[in-house]
């Protein structure tokens, strides 16, 4: 492993994020709804995102720390659809608290010749083998490495909660599954009357 996650030890709690793909999908919704309901659409806010994740991951208030791990390529100095959005100045090393707990943000480059997706795999198979872990948070990129992912989940311990969000359902796994632009529309304060057909 070529990173370091900077935290002495893990929470029971872990997020990580393919970050060139969740910017990329929530791109994609901010143009494609702006035509759709006609009005402009601001960056998604990334604290109620994180909140809205870990909520589909079966957080409830009060659950304590939470870390927040962005995985991105190299030279990629922030997510451009996001408020904040700076790996280097807005997010890795900063945490913010709200009621359902300590939010603590990470931000790991995948130098070349270093892969982004195998590392994004490589960081599940060592979250998910962390016996303080008890809740992981996955958000892969669907179209280039889902399969590989599911394949290194399969020896996760059952008394993991591990729960991947995609675009759509997937093939399936031993883990949960989320429809990931539920969260990133509400950050983008898409709301559900705006996008109802008549």
């Amino acid at each position: 492993m070529n990173f370091d996650f900077k935290a002495p030890q893990w929470s029971e709690n872990v997020i990580i994020a393919d970050g060139d793909y969740v910017d990329r999908v929530a791109f994609n919704l901010i143009v494609n709804f702006e035509r759709m309901i006609g009005r402009r659409i601001p960056n998604a806010d990334m604290a109620r995102w994180l909140d809205c994740i870990a909520l589909d991951g079966g957080l409830r208030e009060g659950a304590g720390s939470v870390q927040a791990i962005f995985i991105h390529s190299e030279g990629k100095a922030a997510l451009d659809n996001f408020t904040p959005g700076n790996y280097s100045d807005a997010l890795d090393g900063k945490a913010f608290r709200d009621h359902l707990g300590e939010f603590l943000i990470s931000a790991v480059e995948a130098k070349a010749p270093a892969d982004p997706a195998r590392l994004f795999v490589e960081s599940a198979q060592l979250v998910c083998a962390a016996p303080e872990v008890k809740r992981v948070m996955l958000i892969p990129d669907a179209d280039r490495h889902y399969d590989e992912l599911r394949h290194a989940l399969r020896g996760v311990a059952d008394d993991k909660c591990v729960t991947v969000f995609a675009m759509e359902p997937m093939p399936g796994g031993n883990f949960r599954q989320e429809i990931l632009g539920y969260s990133l529309m509400s950050a983008l304060g898409i709301r559900a009357d705006e996008i109802k057909q008549d």
